[in-house]
């Protein structure tokens, strides 16, 4: 009867995720991830099968847990005021590695590589336009924004309004809490 691992899968994930979002694909080494996890080769390899399946679970997990997150807000006070502080959640979060979207980052550092790992993250940002576009459609139907609106195109350009905040949020020479703030008030428009 095989051994059980002695660690907990998910929370390596979520620490990997942490790993990989603040040093990107190539800035993180085997060896790296090994002595941050905690696991020798052999279990690496048995845990994971390798750096970039390991590193597809973690944009995996950071877009699942992306979703989940605005879902229940939505749930919680509602679609358009949920789209309305996201961009403050994005900018106050101090529980994250950096601020800078990692499916965004990963994105502009693999996809010249024309590294499967892009795909995977091109498809898991249309994922999060679609958690978007949904919200978009929940509050035109609760009539919180006009029925001229095309939900799709707003979630295209909220998310790329958020994808600037992100990075905006790394610089010292901008007011990120002013972008978040302008951001909010324009979905007021409506």
């Amino acid at each position: 009867m095989p051994r059980k691992p002695a660690y907990d899968r998910d929370a390596l994930i979520a620490q990997a995720r942490d790993i990989f979002w603040r040093h990107g694909w190539a800035g993180t080494s085997l060896k790296d991830l090994e002595r941050e996890l905690k696991l020798k080769p052999g279990s690496f390899y048995a845990a994971f099968g390798s750096k970039d399946a390991l590193y597809a679970m973690a944009l995996e997990r950071y877009t699942q847990d992306g979703v989940a997150r605005l879902t229940a807000l939505a749930e919680d006070i509602g679609p358009l005021a949920a789209l309305k502080t996201q961009p403050q959640i994005v900018i106050d979060s101090s529980q994250t590695p950096v601020q800078a979207c990692m499916l965004a980052k990963t994105f502009a550092e693999l996809q010249a590589r024309d590294h499967q790992l892009a795909q995977k993250a091109s498809r898991h940002m249309a994922e999060m336009k679609q958690c978007f576009a949904t919200l978009f459609r929940q509050a035109q139907q609760a009539r919180e924004i006009g029925p001229d609106h095309d939900p799709e195109r707003l979630a295209a350009r909220y998310q790329s309004d958020l994808l600037g905040l992100r990075l905006s949020a790394e610089r010292s020479d901008v007011n990120a809490k002013e972008i978040a703030a302008d951001i909010a008030a324009d979905l007021d428009q409506l």
